[in-house]
């Protein structure tokens, strides 16, 4: 097992530049999560890590060895890829046990590594079949195996869940946890599914547009969203967003620009603030006597909760309900937020107002 070190790493097509002097640290064991929407350069950066793409400035460091220019296999890095890269001619034996067999490694060995690959993984049982014999879920497993046998020092996966359904991914990615927690190896995971990263990870490093918008473990992002972005992308359903205006000066509210009235947190210092952007989350919107004014849009019960679809003002407010509510599509409704859960942020630089 080893640390990783991003520093200052720089990737350009051309006269395209897609990720532009990125830096940050990857502890040794440490699963760490790259998330991000599609074309924000996380996929780029695994595979520069992973040797498959050249980087074109800056260095890439496993413990204190700078390996830019080692070639993919000698970095004692395994890759499990979305679509599972599976050799339909082989078994389920002998694609795990392929990359060892390419190494010339004796026979008793590649045996021992694919038994033990294959008890961590529960596929002992499917050692004898094909491919076309076997489910998405076990598919993928035994991608994970293949990368388990070569007994690597990072693993490194790319959207690995992404072809599976929803019922597989989840516990897919309870398999992928369980085994970190088992073999403690250093694991850098791409997805753009903000749930996978949250459930997932030791430290999320949230991308957009190749540069890094914030990093940090699941609920401190969560609770401590540095800017608009970080917030409306971690958690779902996403942050609500209101522009407001900030109340004359000796006055804590504000309101929206149709004159509703938003509660704050206390403790906010807005002196010289005139116009913020207002953020709640759905899940920390309740039901209440007084608070903001609502009209119903849609009504989307799940048995455990109710997803309201609002207007505020005649702007669009998701509301996550813990419990089952009786009401209808046109209703009006009030909504308090939760206390200690409004965020502030400034509506030109995006960025969080914490004074």
């Amino acid at each position: 097992m080893t640390d990783v070190t991003i520093h200052n790493v720089t990737k350009r097509y051309g006269a395209l530049t897609v990720i532009p002097q990125l830096s940050f640290r990857i502890e040794d064991g440490e699963f760490v999560v790259l998330v991000g929407p599609s074309g924000c350069g996380k996929s780029t950066l695994l595979r520069m890590l992973a040797g498959l793409e050249e980087i074109s400035g800056g260095e890439l460091l496993m413990g204190k060895e700078v390996i830019n220019d080692r070639p993919a296999k000698e970095r004692d890095m395994a890759i499990v890829f979305q679509n599972y890269a599976l050799y339909p001619h082989m078994t389920v034996a002998e694609n795990m046990g392929f990359a060892l067999k390419l190494r010339k490694r004796p026979r008793a060995e590649i045996d021992e590594r694919v038994g033990k690959a294959a008890a961590i993984l529960g596929l002992g049982s499917l050692l004898d079949r094909y491919p076309r014999a076997l489910s998405g879920g076990q598919r993928q497993r035994v991608a994970m195996g293949r990368a388990i046998v070569r007994d690597p020092q990072v693993f490194l996966f790319d959207e690995p869940l992404s072809n599976l359904d929803a019922k597989l991914r989840v516990q897919m990615r309870a398999e992928i946890k369980a085994l970190h927690q088992r073999l403690k190896i250093t694991t850098v995971y791409v997805t753009h599914d903000q749930i996978e990263a949250m459930t997932m990870a030791d430290k999320i490093v949230v991308m957009n547009d190749g540069r890094v918008e914030q990093m940090g473990t699941p609920l401190e992002l969560y609770d401590r969203p540095a800017n608009i972005f970080v917030a409306g992308f971690i958690g779902s359903p996403a942050m609500n967003f209101l522009p407001a205006k900030v109340a004359s000066s000796g006055t804590p509210g504000m309101k929206t620009p149709e004159g509703v009235d938003l509660p704050i947190n206390g403790g906010i210092t807005l002196a010289g603030r005139s116009q913020v952007t207002y953020g709640i989350r759905p899940e920390h919107l309740q039901l209440g006597e007084t608070g903001i004014p609502a009209e119903v849009v849609v009504v989307e019960p799940t048995g455990s909760e109710t997803q309201l679809y609002l207007t505020v003002g005649g702007r669009d407010v998701v509301a996550v309900l813990r419990d089952r509510v009786d009401v209808r599509p046109g209703e009006k409704i009030w909504l308090t937020p939760k206390s200690g859960c409004t965020h502030l942020f400034d509506p030109d630089t995006g960025m969080r107002i914490t004074g």
